[in-house]
């Protein structure tokens, strides 16, 4: 494999702005790519994700890796010391937007899977760029997956190297307080539905959440509030809502996350409403991606032999893999907590690296990323 041409070509689609909804231009990049290295398919699908895939020399499983092309944008205010989208390189890192969430893994996967020798390989290997993941874990990655049918799935996410065998999930909760408008000169005559809230907010607050031993705890954290109408001249709000993040466990329900709340004893005389959000995302392509904002908690057992086969393959290109789990939520909350297709995660950096100023990418690991993931394609294709 040509390490310098992996840098380069990792260059080139940091280089290039995709947020979400805005990634038409990085997935030309990918599909060229995929094309200028050999891949016997390439294609677009009507979301816009783009997909590559290598054909082994006899038939077999087929497995699929994934990397998404959006990335958060530049926030207001922030201060970077390097050009966001320079790509700049050290000697020993790359720095940019999305370097490292994830366009280093998703350019290691398209040069990996170029690499490896077809004669050796019974199955298949596809190569997914998927768009949106940053505002919809798995709703792109869905329709790569009803149209390659994996029978495996990797994640390129960052693990420091180590093998993910699970995940947490995300749940979006928005919670309504509905109370009774009135002049704001006589309050006595309304309800009013931001001091609702504050009642349920510190009821909620004091909710008990359970704890995984490969996960660690759930969490809620509230994220936003806002009253109705807004802005309120001289009108008592007659509505308040709130957003809380809810991050999953294995095992959870939408039904059994929003009964936490709406069964809280304290609360049983304030009119409110718990929902899971839902939402539509529209693609660059111009489709709808409609959300269910409840993304699913998942984990594989740790003798699955998914993960005993990829755990082969790391060593023997050289790494020593820990078994771990992702603290945050990924394009798995698909793959593996709602349709069931055994997944693993291995990607460079660490997942406090995600969305930060000066985003960094190790030069070091996004080659060792690379190395492993050929490891993983023989040792789980290899004839």
């Amino acid at each position: 494999m040509d390490i310098e041409a992996l840098i380069e070509f990792t260059q080139r689609i940091v280089r290039q702005p995709s947020m979400s909804g805005e990634e038409g231009a990085v997935t030309r990049l990918v599909v060229d790519e995929m094309n200028a290295l050999g891949f016997d398919k390439v294609w677009v699908d009507k979301y816009g994700s783009a997909m590559g895939m290598i054909r082994g020399a006899q038939a077999g499983k087929t497995l699929l890796f994934d990397a998404h092309t959006d990335t958060v944008g530049i926030a207001p205010g922030s201060i970077w010391t390097r050009a966001p989208f320079g790509a700049e390189v050290t000697d020993t890192h790359m720095y940019g937007r999305g370097v490292m969430d994830m366009k280093g893994s998703l350019a290691a996967m398209i040069h990996a899977a170029a690499s490896v020798d077809r004669s050796k390989l019974a199955g298949t290997v596809v190569i997914s760029a998927s768009v949106m993941e940053e505002v919809f874990e798995g709703g792109a990655l869905k329709a790569v997956m009803d149209e390659v049918k994996p029978d495996y799935v990797v994640i390129g996410e960052a693990t420091q190297l180590n093998l993910a065998r699970g995940g947490r999930g995300r749940a979006e909760i928005h919670l309504e307080a509905i109370g009774k408008p009135a002049h704001s000169s006589s309050p006595q005559l309304g309800i009013n539905a931001v001091h609702l809230m504050t009642k349920i907010i510190a009821e909620v607050e004091k909710v008990k959440l359970g704890e995984h031993p490969l996960m660690g705890p759930a969490i809620l954290a509230l994220t936003d509030i806002i009253s109705e109408p807004y802005p309120g001249y001289s009108v008592i709000p007659a509505l308040c809502k709130v957003t809380y993040d809810r991050r999953l466990l294995p095992g959870e329900t939408p039904e059994g996350v929003l009964s936490e709340i709406t069964s809280l004893p304290a609360l049983k005389d304030i009119n409110f409403t718990a929902k899971i959000a839902q939402s539509d995302h529209i693609t660059y392509t111009g489709e709808t991606l409609s959300a269910n904002k409840f993304f699913p908690a998942w984990e594989l057992e740790e003798d699955h032999e998914f993960v005993q086969k990829a755990l082969k393959g790391l060593r023997a290109s050289g790494l020593n893999p820990k078994l771990g789990a992702y603290r945050f939520c990924t394009n798995a909350a698909y793959s593996m907590g709602i349709a069931g297709v055994p997944t693993i995660g291995f990607g460079p950096g660490a997942e406090g690296d995600a969305h930060v100023v000066d985003e960094p990418l190790s030069l070091d690991e996004l080659a060792k990323t690379a190395r492993g993931y050929v490891g993983i394609i023989e040792a789980v294709l290899g004839k």
